[in-house]
């Protein structure tokens, strides 16, 4: 099974290092977010914002990348071939999950020390690296779920923010309110609470984007 999914994963990562037409966009459209962030608030209340601002273009910029997770396979007749080949479902999920927890995880490394510079914070967090990992895995988890469910309609790149953002909205509240402790160097007692929240929703949509994404995706 895990040679499926590095298959999976090795198509996905190789077609975009090809192009490159995603993640080229995805992070310019991250650092822009960033960037207005930055001269629209105030130094009164940047302290305050910074955690939404972070999360903010993460999540924006990871709904444009789960857009072309399945967008390419539809667009080229590749996602009825895939389908095809005799394997279980869930490994074109994880295949696909791994490869969105990639490319969500570049965006994250190349924007966060941009945005910890803008905003005047210490460049080395390792506990903000933690709290990005689990969002990240948690995002990705849904957002492939509903990227397979947004691809079979007309107006996919519409359907998948509207279908999507409210279940995933609970993973970015946690990282948001587990995030404002981290950059102001509170002590972890502050944070726990949110990391379970996290790392439950975690464990809980990656069982069951591997139960359901063969009825998800044979629509």
């Amino acid at each position: 099974m895990l040679a499926r999914v590095w298959a999976i994963y090795r198509k996905d990562l190789l077609q975009e290092l090809r192009t490159k037409e995603t993640v080229v966009a995805v992070l310019v459209f991250a650092l822009l977010v960033l960037v207005i962030f930055s001269f629209a608030v105030g130094d009164n209340i940047a302290a305050d914002a910074a955690p939404g601002i972070l999360w903010v273009a993460l999540s924006f910029g990871g709904v444009i990348g789960l857009n072309r997770t399945f967008a390419v396979e539809k667009e080229n007749a590749r996602l009825e071939g895939l389908m095809l080949c005799p394997v279980d479902r869930a490994v074109i999920y994880w295949g696909k999950l791994a490869g969105s927890f990639t490319f969500m995880l570049v965006l994250a490394v190349v924007i966060t020390p941009v945005f910890l510079a803008l905003f005047n914070l210490p460049v080395f967090l390792p506990r903000l690296a933690l709290i990005i990992v689990l969002a990240v895995l948690g995002f990705a988890s849904v957002g492939t779920l509903f990227a397979a469910l947004a691809v079979n309609t007309r107006a996919r790149d519409i359907m998948l923010p509207i279908l999507f953002l409210p279940v995933v909205a609970p993973v970015i509240i946690a990282a948001v309110k587990a995030t404002a402790p981290v950059l102001a160097a509170a002590p972890w007692g502050e944070l726990a609470t949110w990391l379970e929240i996290l790392i439950a929703f975690d464990v809980i949509f990656l069982v069951v984007g591997t139960l359901v994404f063969e009825f998800v995706i044979e629509e």
